[in-house]
């Protein structure tokens, strides 16, 4: 059956074909015009990052990353083995060799303990992830990263408008990403962007993003011609892109607000059946709600769940497979310490719908099914 309520759609503003059409008639379809400054100022303003680069994904913000941080044969990156695969590529196109971690059973984040056991004379940097738009324990994991004098990259592409103790993810570490996947909040269909809060890497940050060349500086009006200077490649996000991104921008209060809104509708009904979704707002946290999820009692159950679900046109979702667990996790990679809680809790872990499009109803019909499978096959824990 094709799903009624499918797992994704992504979110239009209405707004976006009109600044796409603005390029095509300007016939300026290459890189860094009009739209790509906006919002790369748009961001630098509402993230309080120092500067902001757009790119052409996330995956190449963070291969700049690397980049930025001379990451070299031999050295160390500490990051959670419950991951997306081009947190690890990045340092492993570097010659790094990955450390992986455990993580919290309840948030999916990094464990702040295993980061600090695993720091050797050879980690050059550690990689956080904010789960689903949920904040790692900053508190704790910043001591960790200035005692040792470690770089700090925080993958900050689930968390456009999510923040902790008011500030915005990704403006912590040395450098940080973000994600405009369609599966984003805010998206452009691919695109992502490195925000830099370390002033010292802005320069070469631009010269890495215009294929190692000091292009920028020449269209500055610094220099009289540009040439070859640094290690770098095609990074830079396409102005059509860029259009699109900025009619999606706009509406970011709105996107963050709509999916809180639905977030707690649908934990207004699990709670009362005794089913636990981590907290869109617990102290120092404030989640942008990108994503939604839950825990089974097992992963046979977890299947049988989403089969259920899928049965009556309903769309979720399992997520990452821990990267020590993958081939290319084992050859490039180690895990440090016990695997406590990455396995286990990954291979519980189910997603539900939410998007802006998701009506009322449809909340009521998603969680009505899914009380009823719990009561008929005992899915899901309390």
């Amino acid at each position: 059956m094709a799903s009624k309520i499918p797992f994704h759609i992504p979110y239009l503003s209405g707004d976006e074909s009109t600044h796409v059409q603005k390029v095509i008639s300007s016939n300026k379809i290459g890189t860094g015009g009009y739209f790509s400054q906006a919002c790369e100022e748009f961001l630098q303003e509402y993230t309080s990052s120092k500067k902001v680069l757009l790119t052409s994904s996330c995956t190449h913000a963070l291969e700049m990353s690397a980049m930025l941080l001379n990451i070299q044969e031999g050295d160390e990156v500490i990051m959670p083995s419950y991951n997306f695969v081009s947190a690890a590529n990045a340092f492993v196109l570097r010659g790094a060799k990955i450390v992986f971690v455990d993580v919290d059973p309840i948030s999916m984040n990094v464990d702040p303990e295993s980061i600090s056991s695993a720091i050797t004379s050879k980690t050059k940097a550690v990689l956080i992830m904010h789960y689903g738009g949920f904040a790692c324990d900053m508190e704790k994991i910043m001591p960790i990263i200035k005692a040792n004098k470690l770089f700090l990259i925080e993958d900050a592409a689930h968390c456009i408008g999510s923040t902790y103790k008011g500030k915005h993810l990704g403006t912590y570490g040395h450098l940080s990403t973000l994600s405009f996947h369609y599966t984003k909040n805010i998206h452009c269909g691919e695109g992502g962007a490195l925000m830099i809060n370390d002033d010292s890497l802005v320069d070469r940050a631009e010269i890495i993003r215009e294929k190692g060349t000091n292009r920028k500086q020449f269209f500055d009006g610094k220099i009289d011609k540009y040439t070859w200077v640094d290690i770098g490649s095609s990074y830079l996000m396409s102005e059509l892109s860029a259009a699109f991104l900025w009619g999606q921008l706009n509406q970011v209060d709105f996107v963050t607000k709509n999916r809180r809104d639905i977030y707690q509708k649908y934990d207004f009904i699990l709670k009362k059946e005794g089913i636990r979704v981590p907290s869109l707002s617990s102290g120092d946290i404030f989640s942008n709600a990108h994503t939604l999820f839950l825990k089974s009692k097992s992963q046979g159950h977890r299947k049988l769940t989403i089969s259920n679900l899928k049965q009556q046109g309903i769309g979720s979702s399992f997520h990452y497979i821990p990267l020590h667990l993958s081939p290319s996790g084992n050859k490039f990679g180690r895990f440090h310490g016990k695997d406590k809680n990455t396995t286990k809790e990954s291979n519980k872990l189910l997603r539900l719908p939410i998007y802006p499009d998701l009506k009322t109803n449809d909340i009521k019909i998603i969680t009505d099914t899914l009380l009823k499978i719990i009561l008929d096959y005992e899915v899901l824990q309390n």
